[in-house]
């Protein structure tokens, strides 16, 4: 009976408690789980998600969306070590919430794709910057979005819009070329693209990233006007085009390490711009100090913990950062991850069989086909007449080398990659005799050359010569370019072999650009091909027998002497940025380049002209007849330079501010109008923050390429 009455007692204790606890919970109910279900919300609705689950959060929660999963550095840093084959091999994750159900930032990086096993190799940036194809441009964003979604990612490390202030910077194919307004245009096509597939896209490295060999050290002062006119515009560009995220720089800005520098990151990217998205560090060496980098604005440390985790909790704690930093952070990340993560998908599922796709096979090779540009075509060598051409012999290490690029962090690894060779070989092999030569027995060689109906050299760079900087057992690998010419050995190749053939092509394999004074006139016909992606080979092929007509157009100028360039020292640790590089220095010295920025020849001919000007309150529409006067189908980029000769501050004497590419059938005529609105025309005044219209008369030109001999001049006036 006793134990009766103790189990009964037992239960009416228990029932208690229930009655207690539901009442309880009635007053005070559980937070309720976010529901990531997709479906379209407006902004103001994620806002008011991401602000409920960030009241909901402690401390230890909110710094916990802020940091790294991977909790060890040396884990990380053997998994970089060797070939850099563990590299990114799955999602380095930050943040997320399991009791609110707030997924993590699963990190993918890849300017060229993919960077995890066998994914869809591209050209690189800069080659495809050669295409001024947006449309292209925002498809291979698409391409890289659905092959993160099938691994499971929702974020995209490889919008890298730094400029290519000088040629010799050793990450310059991973950016769009040395001018502002085209970086600004193809990077926020790659990143709308990627974005459409709900991957959150990051832009990157901001900000003034323009070295590798010192990029930990280096420190980088710019006047105020050149800082937001030249070196920030694209980012502006990205953020104003709804850029989920921003990577720090490892430089050092005006003294901050970029990652923990307030005026970067709070007063221009935040308060100024109104970015909505977050931030996170480059990785390793982007954060040196907690309580800089927190209170600068810097709202996630990547890839391990080191800063961030423990170390920021006792610092708000201690109260040498404020809560309130901490707080806006993680709604914004919250935020963020929360909009991609509830949007609805364009894809019923992203599967494993997007991945390395025929469909995106096939578009790196039509990236690869629109990128290679034709620089020099003398006596109209190119392109090769199958009929006539029957034994093809191919010279250079890198005729026969899978030469896709960096070996650091955008380093692909496609299931194949088509050689120049094997290009040539699979798509000619049936009619024409493809013969290789190394190249490095000259005479032997020279026999060969006189022998065969076309040589086709195959020169330039690869991994080792540029690319992310590595030092590895006292052996420099990437990095900062030594020099802007061929290595000696090719250089001497050419000078004492092209001029042996009628029919020599010398193809380029290379970041930037290369200097080609010292042989250009030995060989007829010149290619730029930068390093073309996993289907490079096919295309190089493509072009020379001209099945494919080029169009390409370079984002760079190639000077015809390394002075005409800015001052480079790879060594540098105090560094000044001007406003004149590239052709814009080249209009600004007199400096005439051996080949003009925009500039790029075709099997076809074509023709411009009758110029016309409108305006309106906003903006400027300039309209030109462009007609093909060839006999084939050809590609013409045209372009459109705004000049500010009159103006009464210190500006550049012309900028591009506009470009289409077209596609033409032989003897067709185009009217092409391209606008530009006048916002594209202003200038920043330090003094009251503000960006100045001035009304003055501008010139305006328009044609194929920087060189005014290419252009049709007029002007308009703003009153």
């Amino acid at each position: 009976m006793k134990t009766l009455k103790k189990i009964l007692l037992g239960f009416a204790i228990f029932l208690g408690i229930l009655v207690i606890a539901f009442f309880i919970l009635k007053i005070n109910p559980k937070p309720e789980i976010i529901t990531l279900e997709r479906r379209v919300l407006t902004e103001q609705e994620i806002d008011n998600m991401a602000l409920e689950a960030v009241s909901e959060m402690s401390l230890e929660e909110k710094v916990q969306m802020m940091t790294p999963r991977l909790k060890s550095m040396l884990k990380f840093m053997l998994e970089m070590a060797g070939d850099r084959m563990k590299y990114n091999q799955k999602a380095y994750q930050a943040g997320g919430n399991e009791r609110l159900n707030i997924p993590t930032v699963r990190f993918f990086d890849g300017p060229r794709g993919l960077v995890k096993a066998e994914a869809t190799c591209f050209p690189v940036a800069i080659g495809r910057a050669a295409s001024f194809d947006r449309d292209l441009e925002y498809r291979i964003g698409e391409a890289i979005g659905k092959e993160i979604r099938a691994n499971e990612g929702n974020y995209f490390g490889g919008v890298c819009i730094n400029l290519m202030r000088h040629p010799a910077g050793g990450r310059s194919q991973e950016g769009y070329g040395e001018d502002s307004y085209l970086t600004g245009q193809m990077g926020s096509s790659l990143m709308k693209g990627v974005q459409h597939h709900n991957v959150m896209a990051c832009i990157k490295h901001y900000a003034v990233n323009n070295q590798e060999n010192t990029r930990f050290e280096v420190n980088v002062e710019v006047d105020e006007r050149v800082l937001r006119e030249v070196y920030l515009e694209h980012f502006r560009e990205c953020v104003n085009q709804g850029a989920a995220s921003a990577m720090g720089a490892y430089n050092k800005f005006r003294g901050d390490q970029a990652c923990q520098s307030p005026y970067l990151l709070k007063k221009v990217l935040k308060e100024d711009w109104g970015f909505r998205g977050f931030t996170i560090s480059d990785f390793i060496w982007g954060v040196r100090d907690t309580e800089k980098a927190a209170k600068a604005g810097l709202d996630i440390e990547m890839p391990a913990t080191r800063f961030y985790g423990k170390k920021l909790v006792k610092a708000v704690e201690n109260g040498s950062v404020p809560e309130s930093d901490i707080d806006e952070s993680a709604f914004r990340i919250t935020r963020t991850v929360l909009k991609y993560e509830t949007a609805p998908d364009p894809l019923p599922e992203y599967s494993s069989s997007l991945i390395l796709h025929k469909d995106h096979t096939d578009l790196a090779l039509e990236a690869a086909l629109k990128s290679i540009v034709l620089m020099q075509n003398k006596e109209d060598v190119l392109p090769f007449d199958k009929n006539e051409i029957k034994t093809l012999l191919i010279v250079g290490k890198l005729g026969d080398n899978e030469n896709i690029g960096d070996h650091g962090s955008s380093r692909v690894f496609p299931s194949y990659v088509v050689t120049p060779l094997e290009g040539l070989t699979n798509e000619y092999g049936s009619s024409v005799e493809i013969l290789y030569d190394s190249g490095e027995d000259t005479d032997i060689l020279k026999e060969k050359i006189e022998n065969a109906d076309a040589v086709v050299y195959v020169v330039g760079y690869d991994h080792d010569d540029e690319g992310e900087f590595v030092a590895r057992n006292n052996i420099e690998l990437g990095g900062d370019r030594k020099s802007l010419r061929l290595h000696d050995d090719e250089s001497k190749l050419l000078q004492e072999t092209g001029s042996l053939n009628k029919n020599s092509v010398a193809v380029l394999i290379g970041g930037s650009a290369i200097i080609t004074e010292e042989w250009r006139d030995n060989v007829k016909a010149i290619l730029h091909a930068f390093y073309p992606g996993m289907e490079g080979g096919t295309a190089i092929a493509r072009v020379l027998f001209g099945d494919t007509n080029p169009g390409g157009k370079l984002p760079f100028t190639v000077a015809s002497d390394e002075s005409h360039y800015p001052d480079f020292d790879r060594h540098a640790l105090e560094v000044t940025y001007d406003r004149y590089h590239g052709y814009i220095r080249m209009d600004h010295s007199g400096n005439k380049p051996a080949f003009p920025f925009g500039y790029g020849l075709s099997y076809t001919s074509f023709t411009q002209d009758d110029l016309e000007i409108e305006t309106d309150t906003a903006k400027l529409m300039a309209s030109i007849n462009v007609t093909n006067t060839g006999d084939r189908k050809g590609d013409q980029v045209i372009q459109l330079y705004i000049g500010f000769d009159n103006s009464a501050v210190e500006r550049e004497h012309k900028l591009l501010k506009g470009f289409s590419r077209i596609t033409l059938e032989p003897g067709e005529t185009r009217r092409v109008t391209i606008e530009c609105p006048f916002d594209r025309l202003r200038y920043y005044d330090p003094e009251t923050e503000k960006w100045i219209l001035e009304k003055m008369e501008y010139q305006i030109y328009a044609g194929s390429s920087s060189d005014e001999n290419d252009l049709i001049k007029s002007s308009f006036l703003i009153d």
